[in-house]
């Protein structure tokens, strides 16, 4: 599990394709698809979250996203 600035950052061993994330924290949740192997990580629902920090834990992620992608491969196989 990764964190970002006190933001959870899950991937759920019983989870669905396609590779995403759930990104959770005190202000909400958000869910991003990750496109692996390379990104970017693309926001599919959010709940919560203000607009801007939905683009900074965006950012985020893409800075982490061969990590998160190979936690996803490692959990589940294929993207």
């Amino acid at each position: 599990m990764l964190r970002i600035d006190g933001l959870r950052v899950v991937i759920w061993p019983n989870d669905h394709r396609p590779a995403h994330v759930h990104v959770m924290g005190a202000e909400g949740e958000a869910v991003f698809n990750l496109h692996c192997p390379g990104g970017p990580p693309e926001l599919r629902e959010s709940y919560g979250f203000r607009l801007a920090d939905v683009n900074w834990i965006a950012d985020a992620l893409a800075q982490a996203i061969s990590a998160l992608c190979g936690e996803w491969r490692k959990i589940h196989g294929d993207y």
